[in-house]
């Protein structure tokens, strides 16, 4: 037999899985604020108002919620594997906003990035600024094509019911000039 018990056996297999989730963690929450910032930049807003990282479900207000923006705040144990979070996104003068939802899966030396009912992309890690530049280009491209399909789907006589992975909030805030 050897000198390991049981127990230290299961215990440091226990806190290798913990260091991994609090790594896995960590890049996504990297990812998910460079995402949240930058994609604000590229909107043309260089206040860093017009998207916030928010939680993925559940009642959700567009302001910066930091940990608990992610699917596995307030869970205790912190699991290993894909992470989700959502991102606020300001899409009018009047205080409308969207709750896009994103879930990041780490893959080797890339991430996986899933858009709820929508596109996967995949960016290298270290993330650099021409892939995120691409990933706001492909969101913004999504979330373009969604208005314009539901509108144009409209016009033809049918309401399309399609699916982008969000939720509509108008915040009366936003147009006093708070957000």
């Amino acid at each position: 037999m050897s000198d390991k018990s049981r127990f230290d056996t299961l215990t440091e297999a226990a806190e290798r899985y913990g260091r991994l989730s609090l790594d896995n963690y960590a890049i996504v929450r990297s990812v998910a604020e460079n995402v949240s910032a930058g994609f604000c930049r590229y909107l043309g807003d260089d206040k860093g108002v017009c998207v916030h990282l928010v939680p993925p479900e559940g009642a959700w207000v567009p302001q910066p919620y930091r940990s608990g923006a992610f699917s596995v705040s307030g869970t205790g144990f912190l699991p290993l594997g894909p992470i989700s979070f959502g991102l606020a996104v300001k899409v009018s003068r009047t205080g409308d906003w969207i709750r896009l939802v994103l879930t990041c899966a780490k893959k080797g030396h890339h991430m996986e990035i899933a858009i709820a009912n929508g596109p996967v992309f995949d960016i290298g890690l270290p993330v650099s600024d021409a892939e995120l530049f691409d990933l706001f280009e492909r969101l913004h491209a999504h979330l373009v094509r969604w208005f314009d399909d539901a509108a144009d789907l409209f016009e033809h006589g049918d309401y399309g019911g399609q699916s982008i992975g969000f939720d509509f909030l108008h915040n009366d805030t936003a147009e006093k000039g708070e957000g």
